[in-house]
Parts: C-alpha cells; structure tokens; sequence
C-alpha cells in the first residue's frame, strides 16, 4: 500500500501544468520568428485561375504565436466551379484532419497526410454535386516559423530561390508530357497514353491519357474519366536556414514560359508584390498572354533583415544549378545532403504516392472526423465503427471490383 502510495505521489510530482506547458510553447515559438512578406500578380485570359492568400491562421485559436500563412493557386480548366469550390473547402477539410491538441511538432508531422485526406475529400465532395465541366488543378503551400508545406497536383508549381541562389522546385509536375513516371503508372492502371489523332492518323498536340483525354494525371474535380486520375498530391516538408528565402508560386502561364531558374532570376532584389508582377511581366514578354498567368512571391526574412532576397554571390553560381526535386531516393537523398551542407534547406518529408493505400493506410493512427466515426480512404465518407478502419466503402470497393473485371476482360 505504502508502495502505490509513493509510486501515486511520485507520478504527481511529474505531471505539468497545462498552462506551463503553453507557455513553454508561447516562448519557444516567438524565439527567432521569421517576417513574412508577401505579394501576387496576375494577367486573365480565360478566367479559371484563383488564389487564396490567408495569413491569419492559427494552429491553436487564441493563440498569436501559432500564427501561420497559407499561399494557394488554383488552376482551372474547362471551367472554374471547381477552383472556387476548392478555395472555400480545402484548407478547412485539409485542418479538420489533423487531431486536435498537438503540439508544434507533432502538428508538422501531422501536416503531410492531413493535405493527402483534404484534397481526396475535397475532391469526392465537389464531384458528388454532379458539376460537370468545372475541372481543376492546385497548388497549395502552409508555412509555420522555418518550416514551409507544399502539397500539389497538376502542373502549378512552387519553387524556393534561397539564400546563396540555389533554386530548388519543391512540387513535381503531373504532366504526363514530362513525368515519365506519371506515365507508367496510367497505363499499369488500364489507361491509355496518347497524343490527339486527327484525319489521316497524323498525332498533335501534348501527350493526353484515355478515356477523358487529360495531360494531367493528377486532378481535383475531374469527372467522366478514368480512375487513374486522382487528386492525391505529391507532399514536401522542408525547413529553412536561419537565412530564410523566397518562395514563388505560379500556375502553368507561369511555368510554360519560364523555367524555374528564369523566374527567381527576373525578379531578385525586388520586393514580393514587385516580384510577382515582375515574373507575370517577364513571361507575357517571352510568351504571350496565352493562359491565365498567376504568381504568389513569399519572403521569408530573419529577424532584423528587412531586405528582399540579394542576388547571390559569384562564388556561388555553382549552386544554382542544384534541383530539389526527386528522381530517385538515394539521389534525392544526396541532394538533400549537399543542400544542407551549404545551409539552405533540411528535408523533413517528401512522398508523392499516388496510392492511398500507402498515404492513408492504416499503419499510423487515424486522423479524427467531426463526427467521430472512421473514414473511408477513398472518399473520405463517414462510416460506422462497424464498418472498418479507414477501409473503402463498400462504393468504392464495388467500382474497384468492376475496374479489376474490365482489366481482365480486356486482356
């Protein structure tokens, strides 16, 4: 008895009250917190491109050193419903599947798979009202202190021009045009890769998938097309050196006139809002107004350093030829090595999966649900308890039955 006693009383001795345990937070979050500076351009041509730009966020309400930014663009085509639909719902689908009461860190590991349960439901939402012709693409970004999230699919992209001029491409583009990968994975899914015939059996135009006839492989609100496309994002976590950077984010008028390296180029020593009409400028003159054009810059500046990203030294061009983006992962893990090595980034996360299977599988704990119920991992429906552990429901086990007898019977 004297024995439980001291273990009970001992115990009690290292419990921590909630309020220090805040505290504790408040004052490691307010330690070196970056500025961030931001602006947006953009030139319409057919007005499907959207933003959102929100910087009142707050990870725990109520508390202003939780504060953090999302920087979204939204890229439609044929149509717009779905971009505006996605701006409104996303980002409280994508913070509705972290489980409350983390702490920063835990909050961060979180992140990547809330973006992977956000977009999906999305996605099954918008589809579910039935609006046809409003199909989507996205590039969203969170930021929190020195850690930058970028979850993306389509073919916007997000680049880091940082300190010492390294530019880095923190998404992958869907593209099937470009991604070999993207490629392989549509036709081992039952879907064809192809260009337009037209009379005579001559082929034009970009590398599309069939049925639906998409470039992209990746999408949200696509309809009519085959299950091959899916809005499951390709997820990057990154933290930045204590020298901060310049995050640009644009949609494909952006990126088909420009590569990366030209649009950090084009606008250093600017400040955000005169940076991103500067990129928008530079690629009206090199292409043309022949899309929606849209840019997001970011800075992210140290403490006491009011300045815009500098144009890097000589001495270090070398680095600018350094890409982020993945082409294997002990490639990848090098690259990500020498980045750190000269201060600029750490990787924390990189996955781009296009299986739910492996993004939502049920190795790590489940995300809660407003209701309290498990999820399915397709749509992201509520199910009973009864019904399985983020498991399809029995929709989508159905559809997937039939695609595996289609497949077959074609062989």
């Amino acid at each position: 008895m004297a024995s439980r006693e001291g273990r009970r009383h001992h115990h009690h001795h290292d419990l921590v009250p909630l309020a220090a345990l805040i505290s504790r937070e408040m004052k490691s979050e307010k330690m070196e917190k970056p500025t961030v500076r931001y602006g947006h351009a953009a030139q319409s041509r057919k007005g499907e491109d959207y933003f959102l730009i929100k910087t009142d966020c707050q990870r725990v309400p109520g508390n202003s050193s939780s504060t953090f930014s999302v920087f979204a663009i939204f890229d439609g085509h044929n149509g717009n419903a779905a971009a505006i639909y996605t701006r409104e719902h996303l980002l409280n689908h994508v913070l509705g599947a972290i489980p409350r009461g983390l702490g920063r860190d835990e909050w961060l590991q979180a992140l990547p798979r809330a973006l992977v349960a956000g977009f999906v439901k999305t996605d099954k939402e918008f589809q579910s009202r039935g609006m046809e012709l409003a199909l989507f693409l996205v590039s969203v970004l969170c930021y929190l202190l020195w850690t930058v999230t970028v979850a993306s699919v389509g073919d916007s992209r997000c680049i880091l021009d940082a300190q010492g001029g390294a530019v880095s491409t923190l998404t992958v583009d869907h593209r099937l045009e470009e991604n070999v990968e993207e490629r392989e994975r549509v036709t081992a899914s039952g879907g064809e890769v192809g260009r337009l015939s037209i009379v005579g059996g001559a082929e034009i135009g970009p590398l599309r998938c069939w049925p639906g006839g998409l470039c992209l492989s990746r999408s949200i609100g696509d309809m009519d097309v085959g299950e091959f496309i899916v809005p499951i994002p390709y997820v990057k976590q990154v933290k930045l050196s204590n020298a901060g950077g310049r995050l640009i984010i644009a949609s494909d008028g952006i990126w088909d006139a420009l590569s990366s390296e030209m649009a950090a180029q084009s606008c250093r020593g600017l400040p955000a809002e005169l940076a991103a009409r500067q990129v928008v400028k530079e690629a009206l003159r090199t292409r043309g107004l022949k899309d929606d054009t849209t840019c997001i810059v970011v800075d992210i500046i140290p403490p006491d350093n009011s300045l815009p990203p500098s144009p890097p030294p000589k001495k270090q061009n070398r680095f600018r030829a350094l890409l982020f983006r993945k082409k294997s992962h002990d490639c990848a893990n090098k690259l990500s090595k020498k980045l750190s090595a000269v201060g600029i980034v750490e990787e924390l996360f990189e996955e781009g999966s296009a299986m739910l299977a492996e993004r939502l599988g049920n190795d790590e704990p489940t995300t809660q649900s407003t209701s309290g119920l498990f999820t399915c991992a397709v749509c992201q429906v509520d199910l009973a308890p009864s019904e399985g552990h983020l498991s399809p429901c029995w929709f989508h086990l159905l559809h997937q039955l039939k695609t595996l007898a289609r497949t077959f019977s074609l062989r």
